[in-house]
């Protein structure tokens, strides 16, 4: 069995090279708001390519990163 470290969400928008700080990530959970219908989340417009590769990576590797992704879509889909 595989562990995986997990990083916090303040991590994961730094890795995506996005504002950190708390205030910051929730006003970005906020105003990006997703329907379940709308897809993977990767595919979602408001990535830049690279941004949207490393969360399409991190999902497929089932990497350290992927426990951070799947809680970043749970939030953009509340």
């Amino acid at each position: 069995m595989e562990i995986h470290a997990h990083h916090p969400m303040q991590e994961l928008f730094a890795q995506l090279g996005l504002n950190n700080s708390p205030a910051a990530i929730d006003r970005f959970i906020r105003t990006h708001q997703l329907r379940k219908e709308d897809g993977e989340l990767y595919r979602a417009i408001f990535w830049t390519p690279a941004q949207a590769q490393l969360i399409k990576q991190a999902i497929d590797a089932d990497s350290d990163w992927s426990e951070s992704v799947d809680e970043l879509d749970v939030l953009l889909r509340r």
